[in-house]
């Protein structure tokens, strides 16, 4: 009974420890071309209105320089997760303000007043 125990919170562990490498195995840069990629996507098909694509290019830039302060000094397991984290942020932003019904120029709606 003790070996199977032991050998649950083993398999457990490992686990536990890989799912943080597959979220983090799409290299930073590829992950920043994506999001720009969605928002440009966003933009050309009128689901984004350039506001809201300023301002998420806005926070994809603070990101971005945050990565390069964090690459000074060497990328830590910690700073990747947190890296990780904003690019979900964002992500999850850019698929909020696409879905959210404002469109952009070219729709038919006119100035917003």
């Amino acid at each position: 009974m003790k070996k199977i125990l032991i050998s649950i919170a083993a398999v457990s562990a490992l686990s536990a420890a890989a799912i943080p490498a597959i979220a983090s195995a799409q290299p930073i840069n590829d992950r920043q071309a994506q999001l720009d990629r969605r928002i440009d996507i966003g933009v050309r098909n009128g689901s984004l209105t350039r506001g809201e694509a300023y301002r998420l290019r806005a926070e994809l830039r603070e990101t971005e320089r945050l990565e390069h302060r964090y690459r000074r000094g060497g990328l830590s397991g910690w700073e990747r997760a947190d890296l990780d984290r904003r690019f979900d942020r964002i992500s999850a932003q850019i698929r909020y303000e696409r879905h959210d019904r404002d469109y952009g120029y070219g729709y038919g709606h006119g100035p917003r007043r």
